[in-house]
């Protein structure tokens, strides 16, 4: 008997990932599977189960305790007892969250850190991310924003990440729970309205669907794929802009003014990081954009992390406050 479309669904989103040229690297490797005991990772992880017996490799279930709920030891025990159930080798992870952010983000933080530390080396770690949490991410990104790859959205493989699931609706990894009698965990924060994400997922996409008329979540995917497409061709255009306008440790003023502002402002980004930059905004890039554009022999803006951007002898120069190359 074939399989329940559900089922047959997500074993097909893992199988064309794990073959996709971007996966190729990590092949023969363990499939590594992260999992909170929700219905996407659970689905995931009887997916991935599939495809790691076909395949012949171990599958590895991660589970990150962040001790942040009551009985969260519990909730991960259960998730780890089901991952066994599926054949894989099951761990649970206690992380202490803390840092900026607020707690989400430093959950995240030491979730990501975690999975990264323990899978086995050379190994992709699967993650249960959906077509909805794209449609979410995308809206966010918008609503921030925060600029062309926020509105992208996530990679499908972004390594060591992969989201096979991309492309599947959160509803359907239900349904695979229901027909293999596997036990999702509802996480209360999913239905608290405190969340921006929970409020998006509960009052704004389904006002979305009901004034254009359904299909928003997959044309929020679609125009997330279209975005990381053009995005990625600009970076490569950039990166080899780069190459032409650097000038030691500095990048040609007069050269990078003559570049389109879309790949100046990439060229500009990313040699800031590079020099350890931290957090830029698109209200740093614009005022870093008028010392080429609109160059009156104004000072440079002050940078995240102690740092300011200078104009002089017709070369950008970023340096730490306090140290002031001469004008020119």
């Amino acid at each position: 008997m074939p399989p329940p479309p559900a089922v047959s669904a997500v074993r097909g989103a893992v199988r064309r990932l794990l073959g996709s040229a971007e996966a190729a690297p990590f092949r023969g490797a363990p499939l590594v599977v992260a999992c909170s005991g929700g219905a996407d990772s659970l689905a995931l992880a009887a997916a991935a189960s599939h495809a790691a017996r076909h395949a012949g490799v171990p599958l590895h279930g991660l589970v990150v305790d962040h001790g942040l709920q009551v009985g969260s030891a519990d909730v991960a025990a259960r998730a780890a007892e089901q991952l066994t159930e599926l054949g894989a080798v099951a761990e649970v992870i206690e992380v202490e969250v803390e840092g900026s952010g607020g707690p989400e983000a430093a959950a995240r933080r030491a979730r990501y850190r975690a999975l990264r530390e323990r899978r086995p080396p050379g190994s992709l770690v699967l993650l249960g991310h959906t077509l909805d949490d794209q449609a979410e991410t995308v809206l966010l990104g918008l609503g921030r924003g925060s600029g062309a790859r926020s509105i992208a959205g996530m990679r499908p493989v972004d390594p060591p990440w992969a989201r096979p699931f991309l492309g599947v609706r959160r509803a359907t990894t239900e349904e695979v729970c229901r027909e293999l009698g596997l036990e999702p965990w509802r996480d209360p924060h999913n239905a608290d309205a405190r969340f921006t994400r929970v409020r998006l997922r509960t009052e704004v996409l389904p006002l979305m669907d009901d004034v254009l008329q359904g299909g928003v979540r997959e044309a929020l995917t679609r125009t997330a794929q279209q975005l990381r497409e053009d995005a990625d061709a600009l970076d490569e255009l950039a990166a080899a802009e780069r190459r032409r306008v650097e000038v030691g440790d500095g990048l040609d003023a007069l050269a990078l003014r003559e570049i389109p502002a879309a790949l100046r402002r990439r060229v500009v980004k990313e040699w800031l990081l590079d020099r350890g930059v931290p957090e830029l905004t698109d209200a740093h890039l614009r005022a870093a954009d008028a010392l080429l554009t609109d160059w009156r022999g104004q000072g440079g803006p002050r940078l995240p992390g102690d740092f300011v951007l200078r104009r002089a002898h017709g070369t950008l120069q970023v340096v730490a406050a306090g140290r002031k190359p001469p004008n020119g």
